[in-house]
């Protein structure tokens, strides 16, 4: 027998939810079968068998967590016993056993599935679906369906063979096709302490709706929270021209054309060149290290809407602004369909917030560990500004550099800062 282990997904995470199993106990498992669809703190992963086998118990049901490394199934060897609710005749004497996750009705914190309330062994219990399978789904689908207490056996998928995706959850949410209300849960055993009310029964003004966090809110609110108490931040200010990165931005898209670069991607092409010469602000902290990076992978905080995910350019310093902005693009539009894969959201070494496009001047931004600094970009304005004693009509930019104090200082931070003023008023330096 082999336990499959919760795996590490992610350079962050720490706990893994269980989002959907693609094989049920009994199951054949071939090399590269997809066997479960797991939640990390960054996205939907697909976990591949790496050994071929019967999957003959599942561990953790669908939507519970586990911490990595803990055991969520046991694969069998191929050909060998199967598994024990798939047996007409008990072993002798049995332990009580829990029975798998998907063959037994879901628990909820409030009711515990007792071991002893398992059917007999004969007797399968029905599948969480109702007895009818589960129709095919993608990742995506299935943790907004969860999200949002939506039944995928109630729904038509519009894609591939019939398969569920983002656009069906959408229109079941805006259709109200959501789980029954609380109202219709199941009384508490004898003795059991009736379960509490959810938030939303409890408020008392009929204005108010209480929303469970999703995963994404949740690990967003833990990480930065993390990074409020534990990094202690210091902010730099600085005004920029922003006349010339206009103008130049102007000359790039006319020649390259019909391609497009926009003020973010030139400012995410100048701080990796000002990472590549003030490497003292390329680090992270450790207790023990002071690690510098030799790359610049820069990342790049996209809205969505579950909360926010920082897709990463890699070696951001190497490429040019028209190839920054095409990643750029294609990254944040896999952001905003749930498409990301690990590797795109892996690796950062420094981060760009830009706010400018919602009309904000300025703001700080909360540093994203382990990296030790990021840069919160402001809207280009219109102000008066003085040159040659006059005052005339001019375009100004605030960007705010957040720093963590334990892995740099605020000369340094300075220095970092000033030239990529340089660089944004001299746009030309970009590409040289």
């Amino acid at each position: 027998m082999t336990e499959i282990l919760m795996p590490r997904l992610s350079d962050t995470m720490e706990e893994g939810v269980i989002s959907s199993w693609q094989k049920q106990p009994g199951d054949e498992v071939a090399v590269g079968d997809v066997i479960v669809d797991i939640e990390t703190d960054k996205a939907v992963m697909e976990y591949e068998a790496y050994e071929a086998g019967v999957l003959e118990k599942i561990l953790v049901a669908e939507g519970e967590t586990a911490t990595i490394g803990a055991p969520i199934a046991v694969l069998a060897p191929a050909g060998g016993a199967r598994p024990a609710a798939d047996s007409a005749e008990p072993a002798p004497a049995p332990a009580p056993e829990v029975k798998p996750a998907p063959e037994a009705a879901p628990a909820t914190a409030a009711e515990p599935v007792a071991e002893t309330a398992a059917p007999p062994a004969s007797a399968p219990a029905p599948r969480p679906s109702g007895g009818a399978s589960r129709p095919p789904s993608s990742p995506l689908a299935r943790r907004l369906a969860r999200d949002h207490g939506i039944d995928l056996g109630t729904l038509n998928g519009s894609g591939p063979g019939g398969r569920i995706v983002r656009a069906d959850i959408e229109s079941a949410i805006r259709d109200g096709a959501t789980a029954p209300s609380s109202s219709t849960a199941p009384s508490p055993a004898p003795g059991q302490a009736p379960a509490a009310a959810p938030a939303a029964a409890r408020a008392e003004d009929p204005d108010v709706e209480a929303v469970p966090l999703n995963r994404f809110r949740k690990v967003a609110a833990r990480r930065l929270t993390e990074s409020k108490r534990e990094a202690p931040h210091f902010y730099l200010n600085r005004e920029v021209d922003a006349e010339p990165l206009l103008a130049f931005r102007a000359t790039l898209n006319e020649a390259l054309a019909p391609a497009k670069v926009s003020v973010n991607d030139l400012v995410v092409k100048a701080v990796a060149t000002a990472l590549r010469e003030h490497p003292a602000v390329n680090v992270s902290y450790t207790e023990e290290n002071l690690l510098f990076h030799k790359r610049v992978h820069v990342g790049i905080a996209v809205a969505v809407e579950d909360g926010l995910l920082v897709p990463v350019i890699k070696d951001a310093d190497r490429k040019s602004v028209s190839q920054i902005g095409q990643e750029t693009r294609e990254l944040a539009g896999k952001a905003r369909d749930g498409k990301l894969t690990l590797a795109e959201m892996s690796g950062g070494t420094f981060s760009v917030s830009n706010l400018g496009m919602f009309g904000v001047d300025s703001f700080s931004a909360v540093i994203n560990p382990p990296e030790a600094a990021i840069l919160a970009v402001g809207a280009v304005r219109d102000e008066p500004v003085v040159r040659d004693g006059q005052v005339v009509p001019g375009k100004r930019m605030t960007v705010t550099l957040s720093v963590d104090h334990r892995a740099t200082d605020g000369a340094t931070g300075a220095r970092f800062l000033d030239r990529l003023a340089t660089l944004l008023q001299n746009p030309l330096l970009i590409v040289a």
